[in-house]
């Protein structure tokens, strides 16, 4: 089964390369019939086409980014904390204050004075 399965990959394989040289043999003949004017014609056809393609693209992409962030699903547009208790900061204890005097701690070696 495994031989098998390697012969007809192989088998395709080796037709995928044939038609690949089938196909560059009949481009290159229709190519050398054409006249330069033609062919150079044909190259800003091709020009304009990958342009308009790309404008059009340009254009998805930013309705698609638009769309992203007005989405409904969007994490930032929703109510989220980084607090687990959602608890207000302002309104706890300040740490760096001595709470009897209520200045900033800085003889006791919380704060350093060069």
């Amino acid at each position: 089964m495994l031989s098998k399965m390697s012969e007809n990959k192989s088998e395709f394989k080796a037709k995928l390369k044939q038609a690949q040289e089938d196909l560059k043999i009949q481009k290159t003949i229709e190519e050398r019939a054409k006249s330069s004017n033609e062919r150079e014609l044909e190259r800003y056809m091709k020009e304009q086409r990958e342009l308009k393609i790309k404008n059009e693209l340009d254009k998805i992409h930013k309705t698609n980014n638009s769309e992203m962030w007005k989405s409904k699903n969007l994490i930032l547009g929703q109510k989220t904390t980084i607090l687990k208790d959602d608890r207000p900061i302002l309104m706890e204890k300040n740490i760096f204050l001595d709470n009897k005097t209520k200045v900033p701690i800085t003889n006791k070696g919380m704060f350093f004075k060069w």
